[in-house]
Parts: C-alpha cells; structure tokens; sequence
C-alpha cells in the first residue's frame, strides 16, 4: 500500500513537470532542495543524455541534440576535454567543433538543461583522460593530487574554462544547471592507495574550490560507483552513482553522504558499453534498459544515459585501458557505445524502447525525431599516388640521442616516430622493448621482420642483422590510458634501452611523423611514385601513403571499407577521420557528409602493415562494427584462462553472470562460495565463487568428437577479490584448450567461446 501512495505521489510530480520547449523562452531557476531538483519552483526531474561535443561535427550538433529532444530528454550532459582547448601551454582553441559555448547554446535553443563535467579529468575513453600530453614535461609536476604545479595549471584550465561558458549558468540565465567537481575520483582513491586518504581528500576540495573562485556558482556534484562514496564524495556537492541499477542501494548510499535526503541520480546509467581494438563489441539489452529506465521513473531516480549518442573518436582522440592480460587496451575510433543513437545519428531500435517508456512518464510533448542526414555510397576511389614511408620521414631532420627518446621528450603528442640506428657488425638474437609504447613494426634494411605489440604483452623477438645493416622500429602511440592507476605512467614511443641478447643498443637517431596534418604527395619527390609503377612493387611490406582524389555530385554520410585493409589512418579533405586495424571489430570508419565536397575531394591513406598493394578504396551506406579477425600468431599469445577485472561486487557480478546466462538459454549446474566454505571451517579467503553452466547439447557435441573433453565441462566462470580489492572474473579460453584436444577448427569451440565472452563483457557493462 506504502510503495503504492509513493508511486502516486511521484505521478503527481511528474505531471507539475515544465515543458521541455518552454526551456529555450524563458529565464529559468534551478535549485535543490527537500531531496529534490527544482525547476522555477517546481519538482523536475532530470532526464539527462551524455554527448561530446567534439566527437560529432559542429554542424550536426542541432540534429543530434533535436534526437535528443526525440527520445524524450530534457538535458544533455557533456564532459569537457582539457587537452582538447589548450593544446601547447598557454594556447587556446574553441572554435569549430571545438566551440563549447556555442554546443551549449544550441542545446538551450532546443530546449535542453545542460550538465557540465569539466574534471579536470574526464575518462571518457579520450586521449590520456582528458590531460594535455605535455603536463608530463612539466618539471615536478604530478597528476590528479595535491601538487602546486599540477594545480596551478588546473588553476588556468577553469579560469579560461569560466571565460568561454561562464555566462551560460543558470544563474545567469543560461542553460547550465549543474556542474561536476572532479570525475569518478573514488575510484582513483581506490587505486591510490600509496598517497593517503586525507592528501586525497584535500586535492578534492580544491578542485572544489578553484571552480567556485573561477565564478561557477550553480550547484555541484561527484559522480562514482555507490561503493566508492568515501573516497570520491565532498561536503558540498550532491553525490550521485554511476552504473547503480540497485534502487534502494542507490538511496541508502547517497542518504548517507547527502544528510539523509536526495535527490537520487545515476550521473552514467550506461545503455551500452566501450569498445577496444580485438576485443567482441558489447551487446547490451533493448528491453533490458528499458525496464532499468521505468525503474528509475517510477522510484523518483533521475539519470543521464552514458552515452545517449557516442559519436567517434575523429583523429588521435580515443584512449586506452588496460588490464592484468594487457598492458594497454586501445579504444576503437567509433565510440558507437551501442547507445539509442548510433554513430552517425540514427534512430535505433534501444532509441524506440527508451521513448516509448520516457513517454508513459512524461507530460510534455515528445516530439518525433528529426530526418537522418543522407547518406551516399562512392564504389571505387582509384589511390593513383604511393608514397615511402620510411623514405619520407628520413628526409626529416633527425634528433640523434645514445639512447631512444620518448614521444614527450622528442615534444610530440601523438601519431608516431621512426627510430633507426646502423650496425657495423652482423648481430643475431633476442630484440627486447619492453619500453615500447605502444605498437612497433621492425624492419632491418627496410624489410619488415616482424611485429612487437603492447596490447597483448609482445616485447620481444628475434632478429638478424647482417654486416653494414640499418634497422629501424616505427612506433605507433595507440592512445594514452585514460582510467587507472597507471594513468600517471603515460609517455608513448620507446621509455626504455633497447636491447639485443641483453646488451643495450645505442646511437639513435629519431624521426618524428606527428601525422598532425594530411600529408601533401607532392609529385617529383624522390619518395612518392605513381601506383602500378615498378618502384610500388618493390616497396614490399614497407609502410607506405596512399592518394586518391574523388568527385562527388552529392554529399552525404559514409563509411569507407577498411577490412581488407591492415593498420593505420585516414585523411578526408584534411582531416583525420581515425584509425582502423584489421582485427577489427570496426572494419569501416565514419566520414560525415559536411567534410565531403561537392566537385573534388582528396583522401590520403596511411597504411602500416602494407601486406599487399592497393589500388583503390570503396564507402558502403552500413558500418561494421562488430566483426573480430584472428589476429596473427605473432601479435597473440595463447591462454588458458581469460581474466578481466569488474567494477562490481563478488556478489553483484555473480548475480550479472547467472542472470544472463539463464537470458540466453542456458543451464546453470551449480554455484559454489569458495569464501563461505573457508569460513565454515575456520579459514579466512576474500570472497570467490565459481558458477557452473552449459548447454547438454553443445557438450555432448564435442565429447563425441574426444570423449576426454569431458574433464573441461561443463564451463565455469570465476569471480573472485584479491589483495587489493580489486574484483575479477576468470574464464576459460576454450579455443585454446580446444586446441589440447586437436579441436583447433571446431565450428561448436568458437560459438561457445564467443557466447562465453559475451556473458563475461555483458556482466561487467554498467560502469568504470
């Protein structure tokens, strides 16, 4: 009876909501206050979607924000990149699509409240979480603690921040109604704990305090994970939750850190999930979010959808993550998410789901979502032009050191550098990088010998010089990390001696190949040849350009066709559009209609793996997405056991896990609680327990095939916390146990383990 007068009264609410149009005409008021948002006086719940600015085209900003509208929203949340606006120390930019005030403006114009996320750490996936790369050359200069020089830069970064968007709060009667102190800063603590609670805490209050002395003045919020409230809360600022699907815990974590009243809100209610290079593309639940969705209305929870719209990571932007299996976890150019609206701005079938429930809460008009920018297909782009890459950067002028320098010491951010040296003796053996940051490819006299690749733990190999030899490593920064602890170790290139057989190399000369700007392939340089001529030929498996110019007679959106491509970037009419990587699971990258002209276009194309000669390019109307290739053996090592960590409970992932193994049809056998088993006979253990599952029939399938497979089944998951707090999941790689068995081509290995992954990637969606 209680739970139903409850939900009545919030109906009742719900009905005194103001309409969303009315936002754009009208000074308004926003307060909290008696556990609620306000709205000129009245209760409003806040309906929010998150959507960067700089991850879409400035010109599609009012579409983008007009689906918004659609979906049934009444505020956009949007973080703000520092590394983005001051690119060199003291040098600003916000224009084009790096126009702050401007998206902010537009999203009042369409009737949208705005939340604020300005860090001056962010995450998002983005380069280095946000931080301008050249912080780490700053003399005495530490991150993200109570460190004058790191302050006073962030000091810089919200006075100039307040200049661009100051006037656009609320109080002054802009669209702004909340702004976040620092950014899931809980967890941080959680992973620092080298510095102590209280340094934490008073570097906290000052990132506080230098948002409130810059003039921001409408009120404050952290968002963490509800475990993560002691750390990441301060006195002053309302507490929400990221990724709390839990009601009644969310309530009782923020009555605690919030004097025992709301308002309650989900700052990242995730929809989707991110994506990493050669890893499955996360499928997260239609109705699944629905129905978290109508739980939140009816329990007088506000939320803001991470992401509502993702967009791409367009240039050298995405980050990276990493894990105990990889040492980094590059994030894919698309930012997709699998969120309600796609990369290129279409309505989705989650789009339809999420309406049609916002809609049953709602009083205000819905409006119908605006028509999808046009698309257009271009068959074939003759590439007429090759360019050598090794040849082009060695007609720069090098920087000779007797050790390799990094990126930062070489003063640049991104893209890559050439590191060659000469031997006058023939020298055979073990080449180790473990300094490599972040994916080298090793030529020796310009014959490509192999790979090395942080992402799967790839230093070594060995190698043969001959007499009079040069060899050089091309390295490629695959994006800074952007979450955790190792955050603060972010330099890119070469950080460390190379080394052959064990002894240090020395004497070399750096090239550097920022790829800042569309190389220019100027005919007559000894380095660029026609395509199809003898010289292509004889480049081989050398990173090469490639050029192409186009007509179109109609703009629109595309996505050009990369899968049969290998690694690299992409330049349209100037711009970087992203990186592709045939292990996928992106194998086409987006190019919006707006940088395509009418007449003449230019593409270039720069190709690191150079397999095999190329001689065009297409564009298709239907991005891919979520195609995973074998990657080679070279780049791969086999595993018994997959491990990644989640951000939730023993309990809470366990109970993730058998939900969506019983969703899709599987048995589950049996759950054992290791933990509760060592207490039972006088032992302690940190909680872990093992769920075991599987289908009779796919067993029975391949014990037919080897009868003593029989000892792997049926298949269990891990979940377990270790020393630090840190919980994992463990699962089998069956491809790779298979192979003990002589399955290695079984059709039935990879199904399962790609149902197996999908049950591990699903369970651990919801949160950082």
């Amino acid at each position: 009876m209680d739970s139903m007068k409850k939900k009545i009264a919030y109906l009742l609410l719900l009905l005194m909501l103001i309409p969303v149009g009315s936002f754009a005409k009208e000074k308004r008021t926003f307060e909290i206050k008696d556990g609620h948002f306000y709205v000129n006086g009245k209760v409003t719940p806040i309906l929010s979607g998150e959507m960067h600015y700089p991850r879409i085209p400035h010109q599609y900003w009012r579409h983008r924000l007009r689906m918004m509208r659609a979906m049934g929203l009444n505020t956009v949340a949007t973080y703000v990149f520092w590394n983005l606006h001051e690119t060199e120390p003291g040098k600003w930019d916000f224009e084009g699509d790096k126009n702050l005030a401007e998206y902010i403006r537009i999203a009042g114009e369409e009737g949208l409240m705005v939340i604020l996320r300005p860090g001056p750490y962010v995450c998002a996936e983005w380069e280095f979480g946000g931080y301008p790369w050249w912080l780490q050359n700053i003399p005495g200069m530490e991150i993200r603690r109570d460190n004058p020089e790191f302050l006073k830069r962030t000091k810089l970064y919200i006075d100039k921040l307040y200049e661009q968007v100051g006037d656009l709060q609320v109080s002054k009667g802009g669209p702004i109604i909340m702004v976040q102190a620092e950014n899931e800063f809980g967890s941080y603590v959680a992973q620092r704990k080298d510095i102590p609670l209280e340094e934490h805490r008073r570097y906290n209050a000052k990132i506080k305090r230098q948002l409130a002395d810059a003039g921001f003045n409408v009120p404050l919020f952290t968002s963490d994970g509800s475990w993560l409230f002691e750390g990441g809360s301060t006195p002053g600022a309302l507490p929400t939750a990221n990724g709390e699907s839990n009601v009644e815990n969310l309530k009782k974590v923020v009555n605690e850190y919030h004097g025992g009243v709301g308002p309650y809100m989900v700052a990242e209610f995730y929809p989707g999930w991110l994506m990493h290079w050669a890893e499955p593309f996360p499928d997260i639940s239609d109705s699944g979010i629905a129905r978290q969705t109508e739980t939140y209305l009816q329990n007088d929870v506000s939320f803001n959808f991470y992401m509502v719209h993702g967009g791409t990571n367009f240039g050298f932007t995405s980050g990276a993550n990493y894990d105990k299996k990889h040492d980094i976890q590059p994030d894919l150019t698309s930012y997709d998410y699998d969120a309600p609206i796609s990369e290129a701005g279409w309505v989705t079938p989650k789009f339809d789901s999420i309406r049609n429930v916002i809609r049953k809460y709602v009083t205000y008009d819905v409006p119908e979502a605006p028509a999808p920018i046009p698309l257009i297909e271009i068959p074939s782009i003759s590439l007429t032009k090759v360019a050598d890459v090794l040849a082009l950067a060695k007609e720069g002028e090098p920087v000779a050191s007797p050790t390799p320098l990094t990126f930062e010491q070489l003063n640049q951010g991104y893209g890559y550098v050439l590191y060659s040296t000469h031997f006058n003796q023939p020298l055979k053996g073990r080449l180790e990088i473990p300094g490599l940051r972040d994916y080298a490819t090793i030529y020796v006299d310009g014959e490509r010998v192999g790979e090395l690749n942080r992402c799967f733990n790839q230093y070594a190999m060995e190698i043969d010089i001959p007499f009079n030899a040069t060899l050089d490593i091309l390295v490629e920064n695959m994006g800074r990390i952007n979450y955790g602890e190792e955050i603060v170790r972010n330099t890119k290139g070469i950080i460390s001696p190379v080394k052959i057989n064990g002894s240090e190399i020395s004497d070399w000369k750096m090239y550097k190949l920022p790829m800042d700007r569309m190389p220019a392939l100027a005919s007559g340089e000894p380095y660029v040849y026609k395509n199809g001529s003898p010289e292509v030929a004889a480049l081989g498996n050398k990173p090469v350009l490639y050029e192409g110019t186009f007509h179109l007679s109609d703009t629109g959106d595309t996505f050009i066709d990369m899968e049969d491509w290998g690694k690299g970037i992409i330049f349209i009419n100037g711009v970087n559009i992203g990186r592709y990587w045939y292990a996928g699971p992106q194998q086409t990258l987006y190019i919006p209609g707006v940088w395509l002209n009418k007449g003449e276009n230019k593409i270039v194309i720069y190709e690191q793996l150079n397999n095999d000669r190329k001689s065009s390019v297409r564009t298709v109307k239907t991005p891919v997405l979520t195609k995973l290739k074998k990657i080679t053996a070279m780049e791969k090592k086999n595993r018994l056991m997959e491990k990644t960590v989640s951000p939730f409970s023993v309990d809470e992932t366990m109970r993730r896990i058998e939900e969506i193994i019983k969703s899709q049809g599987g048995s589950v056998f049996a759950m054992f609680d290791h933990g509760r088993n060592a207490s039972e006979v006088g032992m302690k253990l940190p909680p872990n327990k093992v769920i075991v599952f599987g289908s009779p029939k796919v067993g029975t399938l391949l014990m037919q095939q080897d009868p003593s497979i029989s000892l792997e089944l049926p298949l269990r998951i891990s979940v377990w916390e270790d020393a630090d707090g840190k919980v994992w999941v463990g699962s089998p790689n069956l491809e790779t146990i298979a192979s003990e068995y002589g399955m290695e081509n079984s059709g039935v290995i990879e199904k399962m383990q790609e149902a197996v992954t999908n049950i591990v990637s699903k369970s651990i969606a919801g949160s950082r």
